[in-house]
């Protein structure tokens, strides 16, 4: 286990400076990052295409550009969210005004994983530095060409004292989660989750976790049969399943099943043509993962279930599961799809209700009534309605999970509250000081009662 007591000393000393607090500080930061991200899309794609054989436009779409829009948002947004804020002051503080104060914790972690690996690093990173943070960031060691580009970048624009990029394993991680850090910013799985808020609990550290687990998709009897299809496909190949918020497993009217199987099937053909041929398939990340969902795909396949050991590339796959299939059994991760038949939608309800609540949930259906139970009966982090993936494309919402799939949420000025511990402050006059609070205290309690009422 590596030690690295020097290094968060170093950026407490810094921290200390108060420069970190500077607008000018944080927003001259946040430049460079964009600055440096513009000016190396293609090195950034190059490391994504390395990891996981990504295209350049899905590089782009779902890391490169989603970096570059939070830091334009968080640009136009940050002399405003950093003021504090001034707020009602109840009468019985008269005469005194109330005040928020935006407070940057101090020395954060951001560790983040494999799949998404620029993205997933970057928009943390640019979220604790616009609250006027230091960091140390994790990136995993499952994606070595990203988390070189990521430390290249930090190297490049920051001193250490500031920004630092940790690479390795296992032995980092523990190295890390030994020292007492002000907040800790994660994001992967739920046992690592764990072992991640096991660690922050011996400091009271506070922590963010976007965890993961098995998302469901609905698809009523009233939904639109090839949209449908299409939109929930691609949501599921995108990055081949390896994706936090993907669908992991599809509940379908049995009315439209076979209807929906044979639309997915022209659509995977429409958008890869073979997958395992097209070079703008992703691949699985490692042999352990692509041998892992190999294992999940059993005899009852409706579609698909080729694999190239050699790409490590699994072709899309539908299997007709229950409840105790294989696939069933963990979050998949991958390009298979579990597909269970459903008539009663009260039923599906209920049995998703009993499951530990997931990170997304998307639901398919015209019918708005069904639409109204569906969202106001389950729990779930976010989701979509007629459509996959898309709630995640914004930064007007929080993206986070609930109960087992996470806690806290980021994107926007959540990501900005996310790293601020808000702290109020009132600020009384000296001009007035009214008698009432202090001892001996009358008996007639009716004064009080109407003020504090």
């Amino acid at each position: 286990m590596k030690d690295y007591t020097q290094l968060l000393q170093k950026q407490r000393d810094f921290f200390d400076t108060n420069a970190t607090k500077s607008v000018a500080f944080r927003i001259d930061a946040l430049k460079k990052i964009y600055n440096w991200t513009k000016n190396n899309v293609d090195k950034i794609s190059q490391a994504l295409k390395s990891d996981l054989n990504k295209s350049a436009f899905e590089a782009y779409a779902t890391e490169i550009g989603i970096v570059l829009g939070e830091i334009s948002h968080t640009l136009k947004h940050i002399k405003k969210w950093a003021k504090p804020k001034k707020v009602r002051t109840p009468l019985t503080s008269f005469k005194a005004k109330s005040y928020v104060y935006s407070e940057p914790y101090g020395v954060t972690l951001i560790m983040s994983p494999w799949n998404y690996p620029f993205q997933l690093a970057i928009v943390p990173l640019v979220a604790s530095i616009s609250a006027g943070n230091c960091a140390i960031v994790k990136p995993s060691a499952y994606s070595p060409a990203t988390s070189q580009v990521i430390f290249d970048m930090a190297s490049e624009l920051f001193d250490e004292s500031f920004v630092s990029v940790i690479l390795g394993g296992r032995q980092e991680n523990e190295g890390l989660l030994d020292q007492k850090f002000d907040y800790i910013f994660f994001t992967g799985g739920v046992q690592v989750g764990k072992t991640v808020m096991g660690a922050a609990s011996k400091n009271l550290t506070p922590v963010t976790l976007e965890l993961g687990g098995k998302s469901p998709c609905i698809i009523d009897k009233s939904a639109d049969v090839k949209l449908s299809a299409k939109r929930l496909i691609w949501g599921k190949l995108i990055n081949s399943g390896q994706t936090c918020i993907a669908p992991d497993y599809l509940y379908v009217h049995k009315d439209l099943k076979d209807s929906i199987v044979a639309e997915i099937k022209e659509n995977i053909k429409q958008f890869y043509g073979d997958p395992l041929q097209n070079d703008s398939y992703p691949k699985m990340i490692n042999q352990k993962h692509f041998d892992r969902v190999c294992g999940l795909i059993d005899d009852k396949v409706l579609l698909g279930g080729g694999f190239d050991k050699d790409k490590l590339k699994i072709e899309p796959t539908l299997l007709d599961a229950t409840w105790q299939s294989k696939a069933m059994g963990e979050e998949i991760f991958g390009p298979v799809l579990p597909v269970i038949e459903f008539e009663d939608i009260n039923s599906v309800i209920a049995t998703i209700k009993s499951k530990p609540k997931p990170l997304a949930l998307y639901l398919f259906a015209k019918d708005k009534q069904v639409q109204d139970k569906v969202l106001e009966s389950i729990s779930f982090g976010g989701g979509c309605v007629n459509d996959t993936i898309m709630h995640i494309a914004t930064t007007n919402m929080p993206f986070g999970g609930v109960g087992n799939s996470g806690m806290g949420c980021y994107h926007g000025k959540y990501s900005f509250d996310t790293f601020s511990h808000k702290k109020s402050v009132l600020k009384k006059s000296l001009a007035i000081d009214i008698k009432l609070r202090y001892p001996p205290y009358k008996d007639d309690i009716g004064l009080l009662k109407k003020i504090q009422k």
